[in-house]
């Protein structure tokens, strides 16, 4: 198992004059207000350890005042902490001299914020080459680069364009492209589609996910809306008051909520849309594999089930069930010629998607991998369950 690329341990960060004198405080379990009220010292952290992995996308939300900025801002050291180590390969950014800060930022992390922050008297093309220009890198290579990035965002013939000339979403493609512009490893997005349309912020959750597809960069995305965290995240750590209230993948958040906070944050989320039928489907049972009907018996007095999936080179050829198999003259028969043809599912596939083919299927339906392994099974009883219980 590889170390994570960003590792927190024991992180604290407690803002106000003399934060040192009230870390007993903090560490005894007292809360935020009261800290406040006797003290003026706000607890913006409070013992946060995560582990973010290379090449995923790790999202971190929560609702306004809940440290997830601060914590983002912990990662480039742009906020130092009142205790604790932020490790980034190995190397622990707390302890990092101004140079070596200041190369951290230059070539390993980039950031792309809420409100733009482009340069408004730089185009388009210089605000994506100005991370390059710091870099003293040719002003003939870095606007190729630039120009090519602008193209990958969807923003060609926009290079002359000064901020003001383009739109909120477009001003943002200019972001993320000076983001990536520099090849970070880490790149840190702080609530960055949040001041976008509804429809523009949707295009761009689906571009970001194709550009991590392809580019396979490590993303750590802060947000307040739980559907962007569902559609974005290989992980969500979720965080009230400064604290982590659940740390998990999607379906272990939407499916197994730690407490009533998160309880609160999935109630009204669409199970539907946000699950896939790998989160839910129930295990492989009774693959039954290619030969004679008697070979098929066999195989059937081996299991409980009324009825067996058929495989046959390992492409999925249909359902045979134990009445077909006893009724059955021929032993030395092919099993394929019992075999009743029936759909598959992906693991991928939503359960809005997959919700028809099961109710349609008198028998669960087999769930198969991208290379035709049978991997699972969903029936209609499954995807209610789910749906009417939430778990």
């Amino acid at each position: 198992m590889t170390d994570p690329l960003i590792r927190i341990e024991n992180l604290y960060k407690v803002f106000g004059p003399s934060p040192e004198t009230v870390m007993p405080m903090v560490r005894d379990g007292r809360s935020k207000d009261e800290i406040r009220a006797e003290t003026g010292h706000t607890v913006g952290l409070r013992d946060i350890n995560l582990d973010i992995d290379q090449g995923s996308i790790f999202v971190i939300m929560g609702l306004s005042g809940s440290g997830k900025s601060t914590l983002i801002r912990h990662f480039n050291r742009l906020i130092d902490p009142t205790e604790g180590t932020v490790t980034v390969g190995g190397v622990d950014v707390t302890r990092l001299a101004p140079p070596d800060l200041q190369d951290l930022r230059r070539h390993k992390m980039s950031m792309v914020f809420q409100r733009f922050a482009l340069l408004p008297h730089r185009t388009a093309l210089q605000n994506v080459a100005f991370g390059l220009r710091i870099q003293n890198v040719d002003r003939a290579d870095r606007n190729e680069k630039a120009r090519e990035w602008l193209r990958t965002v969807g923003l060609e013939g926009c290079e002359d364009y000064y901020p003001a000339q383009l739109s909120g979403g477009e001003q943002q493609r200019v972001g993320l492209a000076r983001a990536l512009c520099t090849d970070p490893e880490i790149l840190l997005m702080d609530e960055a589609f949040s001041a976008l349309d509804p429809l523009i912020r949707s295009d761009l959750q689906k571009q970001l996910l194709e550009l991590h597809r392809t580019l396979r960069k490590t993303i750590v995305f802060i947000t307040h809306d739980l559907d962007e965290a569902l559609r974005l995240g290989d992980w969500i750590a979720i965080l009230k008051d400064g604290a982590l209230s659940q740390v998990g993948r999607p379906e272990e958040i939407l499916l197994h909520p730690a407490d009533h906070y998160v309880e609160d944050f999935v109630r009204d989320v669409n199970r539907a849309r946000a699950l896939t039928v790998g989160a839910v489907m129930s295990p492989a049972t009774c693959q039954l594999t290619a030969g004679t009907i008697e070979s098929g018996q066999t195989q059937m007095r081996n299991t409980t089930e009324d009825f067996g999936y058929l495989f046959e080179d390992g492409r999925y050829r249909g359902v045979v069930t134990r009445d077909a198999l006893a009724q059955a003259d021929d032993g030395g028969g092919a099993l394929a010629a019992l075999a009743k043809p029936g759909p598959t599912l992906s693991l991928g596939s939503t359960l809005q998607e997959a919700l028809p083919t099961a109710l349609d299927s008198a028998f669960p339906v087999p769930v198969v991998s991208e290379d035709g392994e049978f991997v699972g099974v969903l029936s209609a009883k499954d995807v209610a369950r789910i749906l009417a219980n939430g778990t």
